[in-house]
Formats: structure tokens, C-alpha cells, sequence
């Protein structure tokens, strides 16, 4: 009698259940009917009033499905509950259908889960900037960060001045950086804002030699819309926002008419505040999503198509180690988003806080950081080390599509 070999099938993706039905021998026919079953999806829904949460189960129980919500609320003895939508891609894909056309704003409700739907399964995505067209997928895009500041975290006073922030430019392309992100304003916690005309003098010389020397995206890392566009104009063609344009109302207006790429990052507070005081979120990655879609709308209202934005979780910029630690582990969730998300684990201190070392002591921490968050949806990472994770990011690509 021959072994019977019975072995659990771990699918992350409609790419890998395609090729599993491929290399059995599955009609074509029979894939294209049999994907949508294979995938299994979990939706999480913040905040529905009960006799919409009823429906919502009711629903998805008709159609092999399920919901979980609140106790309590069947008989709506509570006001409001969260849901969790627990079905196939199929089954959850058909309950849009469903509800689409039904009261109590169903219809919004299929509208986003449909988005959503097909947001986690998209592999590639474009991104244009103010001169080129990025196309990002299997490739995770390097994005170089030149401090050209005397009190950032890790390196500041190494670059400040223009001719040894060139230099190093240089070297990070020569490295095989994909970005060159510069900055004029430390933003690590505590640091004090710096006056606009003295940003523009760190770093206007320094984006207008490098632009002119080597044809890779500049960016500019800066909450002020004067910087931003002085730097547009003189090269750079990604706009870094640690504040998502909440700093500066000008913002938008700048990169719109630019036509420049755009980081959107979740920060709380401001740099200087932003690690004192309570950092407690009633939940992380439903909070930062919530901002960071609010911040892509209005992004939208100003002008700038959903083409030129990325979007960034902000590990470290008021949260605790535990939860840059635990917005990484989940980071598959920010894809909800439909944007390329950047992520900026870099010597930072929550790194410290498990291998210890000083900044410069950190690149292994590093190394593991940007591992997990290109193997959990990231990008483009955003690193000081470019040779080593250049190294890093392919071997992580080259596990993530084995």
C-alpha cells in the first residue's frame, strides 16, 4: 500500500494558489472557477450600528460565510459593534453584491469592502513623480536617506555640509540606491523645528548638484511647502511628508501643481512631543489606517492623484517599541490602502530596545526589521545602510516570490 502523503497548504496569495492548481494538471477553465474559493479572507468593520451588523452576518451566513460581532448584538442592547467578516474571496466578493443596493449605508459598505477586495491582491502598483514613472511590485525600491541636518538621530553632523552630503549621494547611488530622500529638519523625538530659510540652505544646493550629477528620484523630506517647492524646482520629485500635509496647508497646492510623488506618514503630535504623553491607541493599525485613507482623500480633494501617493506607518513617530514592532508584523493590513507602503525601520530605537547598541550598532536589528516588512507588504524601504540592505531587500524579494 502506497504512503498517503496529506500535508496543509499555506496560500498567501492567488499567485501561489494558481500555480498549486497549475502544477496538479487543473483545467484552465476550472482555475479561473476554482481561485476565488482557495483564498480565504478576514475584513475587520469599526463601528456599525447593530441592526447593520445583523444584516451583515445574516448575509454572509447565506452564503457559506460568517460574521463575527459584540455580544449583545442581536438584540441591539448596545449601540454599536465591530464586525468581522470571515469567508473565501468568493463568498465575501458576493456579499458585496448582495448588500449593494439595501439601506442603512450597505451600500458604502459593499463599495469599500469591494476596494478592499481587490487593494490586498493587487502585486503592482505605479507611482508618478514630477519626472518619471516608478512601477513597483517585486522589486522593493531602496530610498536612501542623506541627513543633511547636525543633530539627526543616528548620523547627524556627518553630512552637513554640501559637499560631504553630495558625496555621500553619490556613494548611495553608486550602492544601488533606487530614492535619494534628503532632509533639512531632524524629526527624531525632542528635536526643536527649524526656520524654513535655514532648511532651504542645508539642502537646495545639495538637491541641485546631485540632480544634475545622476538621474534617480530626489526626495524631499520637509513638512514646510516653501521647502518642498523650492526643492521640487530645483530636481527633487517626491515630497516625504512626516506630517501627511497636516503641518502646512500649502502642501497639497505645492505637489499638485508639481505633479510630484507624495509620503504620506501617520505621525502623533509633533516631533518634539511625540514620544511624551500617553500612546495608547484603542487600535494601532485601525487608527493609522483610518488617518492615513483621511489623508489620501483629502490628498485628493487638493488635487493629487491616487498614482502619486505612498504611504507610510510611521514606526517610531508616537508609538511605542512594541507597536512599530507589532505595525510591522502586520503591516499586509496597510494594503487595504491600494498604495505602495514605505516603511523607515533604520537604526531606530525600537531596535535598540531588543539588540541594544547604539544607533550605528544597529544594522543587523535593521537587516531583520526590513526583512519582515518587505515579506509583510512593504515596498520601498527607507534605510541609512544602503549596500547592506540592497543585499537584504533581494534576498527578502527572492523568499517572498520562491
Amino acid at each position: 500500500m502506497e504512503e498517503l502523503i496529506v500535508r496543509y497548504v499555506h496560500l498567501t496569495s492567488e499567485g501561489e494558489a494558481r500555480d498549486l492548481l497549475k502544477g496538479l494538471g487543473a483545467d484552465p477553465y476550472g482555475i479561473q472557477a476554482m481561485l476565488p474559493k482557495m483564498i480565504h479572507v478576514n475584513i475587520f468593520l469599526e463601528g456599525l450600528e447593530c441592526k447593520v451588523a445583523n444584516i451583515i452576518k445574516q448575509e454572509m451566513l447565506s452564503l457559506g460565510g460568517d460574521a463575527a460581532v459584540a455580544r449583545g448584538t442581536v438584540a441591539c442592547s448596545i449601540p454599536r459593534t465591530d464586525v468581522v467578516l470571515m469567508g473565501t474571496f468568493k463568498q465575501v466578493q458576493r456579499f458585496t453584491e448582495k448588500i449593494a443596493s439595501q439601506p442603512f449605508g450597505l451600500k458604502r459598505i459593499s463599495h469599500r469592502v469591494r476596494e478592499v477586495l481587490k487593494n490586498i491582491f493587487t502585486e503592482s502598483v505605479s507611482v508618478r513623480t514630477a519626472r518619471r514613472e516608478l512601477q513597483i511590485g517585486r522589486k522593493t525600491l531602496i530610498m536612501g536617506i542623506l541627513n543633511c541636518t547636525p543633530d539627526s538621530f543616528s548620523d547627524g553632523g556627518s553630512f552637513a555640509s554640501p559637499e560631504r552630503a553630495v558625496e555621500e549621494g553619490i556613494r548611495m547611488a553608486e550602492e544601488g540606491a533606487d530614492i535619494i530622500d534628503i532632509g533639512g529638519e531632524s524629526t527624531r523625538p525632542g528635536s526643536d523645528p527649524v526656520p524654513a530659510d535655514e532648511e532651504l540652505r542645508r539642502v537646495i544646493p545639495v538637491i541641485r548638484e546631485i540632480a544634475g550629477r545622476i538621474d534617480l528620484p530626489l526626495s524631499i523630506d520637509t513638512m514646510k511647502a516653501v521647502v518642498a517647492r523650492e526643492a521640487l524646482a530645483n530636481g527633487a520629485e517626491i515630497v516625504n511628508d512626516v506630517s501627511a500635509m497636516t503641518f502646512d496647508d500649502s502642501m497639497a497646492k505645492v505637489v499638485a501643481e508639481a505633479g510630484a510623488a507624495v509620503v504620506l506618514m501617520h505621525m502623533r503630535g509633533r516631533p518634539k512631543e511625540m514620544q511624551k504623553g500617553d500612546l495608547t491607541y484603542r487600535s494601532l493599525q485601525g487608527e493609522i489606517i483610518a488617518f492615513l485613507q483621511g489623508r489620501i482623500e483629502k490628498a485628493g480633494e487638493g488635487g493629487i492623484a491616487p498614482e502619486q501617493i505612498m504611504v507610510d506607518p510611521g514606526l517610531g513617530f508616537g508609538k511605542t517599541a512594541a507597536d512599530s514592532m507589532r505595525l510591522i508584523r502586520y503591516l499586509g493590513e496597510f494594503k487595504v490602502l491600494g498604495r505602495p507602503i514605505v516603511t523607515g525601520a533604520s537604526r531606530k530605537s525600537f531596535i535598540g530596545s531588543v539588540t541594544g547598541g547604539e544607533p550605528r550598532e544597529r544594522v543587523e536589528g535593521t537587516a531583520a526589521a526590513v526583512t519582515a516588512a518587505i515579506m509583510n507588504g512593504s515596498r520601498i524601504i527607507r534605510v541609512h545602510d544602503v549596500a547592506t540592505m540592497k543585499k537584504v531587500a533581494a534576498m527578502a524579494d527572492a523568499l517572498n516570490w520562491a
